[in-house]
């Protein structure tokens, strides 16, 4: 009996390491499985969906240079070549300086508006170790009217001022179909006249849907929940094609919004479609890789 213990002794011994190490290589694999993460990428092709801002921000170290043009209105006629005779333009740089966060500075014809913001991406849409379906990014936005004051007024700097906070909320349902809401505060330091707020409500929606790799339809609309009284104001609404080339994104779209910065489209877009009001726009983004 002594001799038999001692046997399944020294089995158990010789057996043991060959336990250990199977236990260390499951532990290996299952941290493996584990870390595996995979985050939805390209949900957008650029930057904004059409006019307004998309969840997509520049690489870590990466400056996208944006040129942004609104013919003018369709319903001009021939004479004025469909719009094309007119052009609003806006001049932009996005630069990334994480995986989080990047900032941006611009420069529109419409009201020779500046505009400069910062973009921080909350969330993250992924599966694996953590399941988010969605991703969140922050979006706070400065903008200066630089127009020239009527001759004889005292109005302050600050009056030249109007901020954008907005939450984009987006997901990528599959390779094909994304969609976003754009919840936003527009404040407007000065208004045309006193019966107007300086405060507006607005609600975005956009969807892409990728046709090809390099190729998809994309569709924008923004609902204002609260009025100017002073002059009249449509809700934007926006269709387009969205052209990835690999160093180029190009956007071609038509929309009623004629300004292309974030007060101009979300409040004071003037054009009705049913009026013909439609002005017809691109988007050409060029990225350059600084790191």
């Amino acid at each position: 009996m002594k001799l038999i213990c001692k046997q399944n002794l020294v089995i158990l011994i010789l057996l043991l390491p060959h336990f250990v190490m199977g236990q260390d290589l499951l532990d290996i694999f299952d941290d493996e499985e584990e870390v595996q993460t995979e985050y939805a990428v390209n949900t957008f092709f650029s930057t904004r969906v059409i006019n307004g801002q998309s969840i997509e921000a520049p690489y870590p170290g990466d400056l996208v240079f944006v040129v942004s043009h609104h013919f003018g209105r369709l319903n001009q006629g021939a004479y004025e070549l469909w719009g094309l005779d007119q052009a609003t333009i806006r001049l932009g740089l996005d630069y990334g300086i994480n995986e989080r966060l990047s900032v941006s500075v611009g420069r529109s014809s419409y009201q020779k508006t500046f505009d400069g913001f910062v973009k921080y991406k909350l969330l993250r849409q992924q599966t694996g170790q953590r399941d988010i379906p969605l991703t969140v990014s922050l979006f706070s936005g400065a903008y200066l009217k630089s127009l020239r004051w009527p001759e004889g007024s005292d109005y302050s700097f600050t009056q030249r001022m109007s901020y954008v906070q907005q939450l984009l909320i987006a997901r990528r349902f599959s390779r094909a179909v994304s969609f976003q809401l754009s919840p936003a505060w527009v404040h407007k330091n000065l208004v045309p006249t006193t019966d107007d707020p300086n405060d507006y409500f607005v609600l975005g929606m956009g969807g892409r849907w990728r046709i090809t790799d390099w190729a998809g339809i994309s569709m924008e609309y923004f609902h204002r929940f609260n009025e100017p009284e002073s002059y009249d104001s449509y809700h934007s609404f926006s269709v387009g094609i969205d052209l990835d080339t690999g160093g180029h994104v190009f956007q071609l779209h038509f929309t009623n919004s004629q300004p292309m910065f974030e007060p101009g489209f979300l409040v004071d877009t003037r054009g009705n479609w049913l009026d013909g009001d439609i002005y017809f726009g691109f988007h050409i983004t060029r990225t350059f890789a600084l790191r």
